[in-house]
């Protein structure tokens, strides 16, 4: 068990560029008062395009420097990385609790499990080409239909900020227009850029399609992790918010303030 001597100690979270945004705005909401260390690997987006050892390796790399800042915990706030790095980051670094996206929402449809018959997954090349996800929702549920889609430009698009326009739906009509007669109950978005075009697929399938996202997910499992290790900050001031990026600053914080509000936030080029 963690000592609770570090319960200040910041939470460490990494993605491959701007997606994890959104589990650290999850996590800054339900844990206002944790210090956070975010690092965007701008440098080497999208990691869905690339091999399961480079991004195993890529990862690696990324742990080491979030424990050089002395995280108490790290979140792999990457489906792509989850879904082929979270045993080999935990055997590589036993001393600190290390979780993804993946497991929080596999976990989480167990609510919604009754209601669900069929349900579209998408992601990028490497998650979906991993089958990660259809095996661990076939093993809970036997009984319900899964589809699966890689849609790789989806990354690009939120990474330029391209989120609402006929760009934008034209790429998602480009991968996704077969699910239209498939008469989903939801579409889980195994990736997280995806939730910042919500609003766009959500306009695409409309108000039946119940659509998945990891971020609500990954916060509470993080919650539950630190309470259960007694290192929940106590502090009653608003936590600190540090952003570390491995490519250009201005770029990342133009598109980041598409959507929150980073004002107040500490930036860095690594």
């Amino acid at each position: 068990m963690i000592s609770s001597d570090i319960s200040d100690a910041p939470i460490g979270i990494f993605d491959s560029g701007i997606g994890g945004l959104t589990v650290y705005m999850a996590v800054r909401k339900l844990l206002p008062y944790e210090n956070i260390v975010y690092l965007g690997d701008t440098a080497r987006v999208p990691y869905g395009t690339k091999s399961a050892d480079v991004v195993r390796q890529y990862s690696k790399t990324n742990t080491e420097f979030l424990l050089s800042k002395e995280v108490k915990v790290v979140v792999v706030a990457c489906n792509t990385a989850s879904a082929s790095s979270i045993s080999f980051l935990k055997k590589s670094f036993p001393d600190i609790p290390i979780f993804g996206v993946i497991e929080p929402t596999i976990a989480q449809l167990r609510s919604h499990s009754d209601n669900l018959s069929k349900i579209g997954v998408i992601g990028t090349n490497t998650t979906i080409s991993s089958g990660v996800y259809q095996e661990k929702i076939g093993n809970l549920y036997p009984k319900m239909q899964i589809l699966s889609k890689a849609c790789p430009l989806f990354v690009p698009l939120v990474e330029e900020g391209v989120l609402e326009n006929n760009l934008t739906f034209n790429t998602i009509d480009y991968y996704l227009s077969q699910w239209k007669a498939e008469d989903l109950d939801a579409l889980l978005l195994g990736c997280t850029h995806y939730p910042l075009l919500i609003p766009a697929l959500s306009h695409y399938f409309g108000e039946s399609v119940e659509i998945i996202d990891s971020a609500k997910d990954t916060a509470s499992h993080l919650q539950k992790i630190l309470a259960d290790r007694g290192v929940l900050n106590q502090s009653s001031q608003h936590g600190s918010d540090t952003i570390f990026v491995t490519d250009d600053i201005p770029l990342f914080k133009k598109t980041a303030n598409l959507f929150m509000n980073t004002d107040g936030f500490n930036f860095f080029h690594i």
